[in-house]
């Protein structure tokens, strides 16, 4: 039986919407799984959808937990597993925000993808979203998930936020999904539990406050910022949102929401500030917690190209450019630039971007083509799970045990043609061999290696 702290609950219980004998009962249930759609990659999935997440519309609940490892349209990016609270914040970002017009975005604390692959799912192909991880691991793990979703218009940074402290008025929408002590999610990892104390709801809310004071100016005039936590607290949650009004006198935005849907409302001490919370007794999900503010002024979406004498990034020539013609479908609706050996597909405002800021640690800029030697082009992982990949690409179908072998890396021959092949399942890729008759070579990153 999970214990929650004495302390815990008395520091929660004057929140709006608690009600502790409910709150307690909840923590004695096991967590809902839940999971969320890739639209780019739409397929029947190997489980019932019956059971919709109510502000989510590709958000689905499951009725048992599926062995995701070995699920192989998991594999390849067609659906990401999602808590359903955190799901919300594709509808807070829908009611405020036109994403018809080219958008540049920002997730800042972004690993492992979960808020990126949903953001980035909202964005046009002209759009861009910049996803930053502090931790260099952990930013691996962030890059693997948006290539999987297979999009080329993001890019992944390494930076601590204070990198960002000198850059002005850029971003159309930010999203800060912030470190916090995590109360949200005790049901989920009793492990938390231990590490729950006043002082570290404390220094979370300090630290909360410095990442929002070092991205704060690179929020354009009109631009929308996204708040949310994996906490109970009031320090965490609606004294942050009391504290962004009075320090940067953002707006808070009112977010529609369903009566049925079990969310509470709630409004600042001080400023009253809009916010809502998600209870685990009200809501099918873990705790959560999301305010949305704007920056005053008029909204501006246009995104200047930029021109410099040097530009680490530069679009390729025509010429070189043919070369991927019977790899990327569409070629000349998309940009392809080059970064040491490996050639890029991306779009021009992600180009402008990166040139601009050259000084940031960049972990992924688009999706990543592959290399040449001597007019041959080595194909990159990245290009399997590419929405963007050309049909003309010779593939091999895998039914589910080929597959299964193949992401264990213990497929010994297959029937194809010789030279590169894209395995698939379900025409979705999931890794390049190249053939050679009588045996492959499996080209799949070892780091993507099923090993159980």
């Amino acid at each position: 039986m999970l214990q929650l702290p004495t302390e815990f609950i008395k520091s929660i219980s004057c929140c709006k919407g608690f009600n502790e004998q409910a709150f307690i009962d909840a923590h004695q249930t096991n967590s809902p799984t839940s999971i969320r759609i890739n639209p780019f990659k739409p397929t029947q999935l190997n489980f019932k959808l019956n059971n919709p997440v109510p502000w989510n519309n590709k958000g689905f609940y499951l009725e048992e937990r599926p062995n995701f490892t070995h699920d192989i349209l998991f594999q390849a990016g067609c659906y990401y597993v999602q808590e359903a609270g955190s799901m919300f914040i594709e509808h807070a970002l829908t009611s405020c925000v036109d994403f018809n017009q080219t958008l540049l975005a920002f997730d800042v604390c972004a690993s492992p993808g979960g808020k990126s692959t949903l953001l980035n799912s909202l964005l046009n192909e002209q759009s861009s979203l910049v996803a930053n991880e502090i931790i260099k691991q952990r930013s691996e793990v962030l890059a693997q998930n948006l290539s999987k979703w297979g999009t080329s218009n993001v890019v992944v940074t390494n930076n601590d936020p204070s990198s960002y402290s000198e850059i002005n008025d850029v971003f159309d929408v930010i999203l800060v999904d912030a470190p916090c002590s995590g109360s949200g999610l005790f049901r989920k990892q009793h492990d938390a539990v231990d590490e729950w104390s006043l002082d570290n709801v404390n220094l979370c809310g300090q630290r909360q406050k410095r990442i929002l004071s070092d991205i704060i100016g690179t929020l354009k005039q009109g631009g929308t910022l996204v708040y949310s936590t994996c906490s109970y607290s009031q320090t965490e949650n609606e004294d942050i949102a009391d504290w962004l009004i009075t320090e940067f006198n953002l707006i808070s935005i009112r977010i529609p929401i369903e009566k049925n849907w079990g969310i509470v409302e709630t409004t600042s001490e001080k400023q009253q500030a809009f916010g809502y919370r998600f209870y685990p007794d009200k809501t099918q999900s873990e705790g959560f917690f999301c305010a949305v503010f704007k920056k005053p002024g008029d909204i501006d979406n246009h995104h200047q190209v930029r021109k410099s004498k040097y530009e680490a990034f530069s679009i390729i020539k025509p010429k070189e450019k043919e070369l991927f013609a019977n790899w990327i479908q569409n070629l000349d609706e998309h940009l392809i630039t080059k970064f040491k050996d490996d050639y890029l597909l991306t779009n021009q405002t992600t180009i402008d971007f990166i040139n601009k800021y050259s000084n940031l640690y960049y972990k992924k800029v688009g999706t990543t083509i592959g290399s040449l030697i001597k007019n041959e082009v080595i194909p990159h992982h990245d290009l399997a799970w590419s929405i963007h990949r050309s049909n003309a690409i010779q593939t091999i179908e895998c039914n589910q045990e080929q597959a299964l072998q193949f992401l264990k890396k213990e497929l010994q021959c297959i029937e194809g043609n010789k030279g590169w092949n894209l395995m698939t399942f379900n025409h979705f890729g999931i890794g390049w061999i190249k053939h050679l008759g009588n045996r492959l070579n499996n080209y799949l990153p070892n780091e993507f290696r099923i090993l159980k």
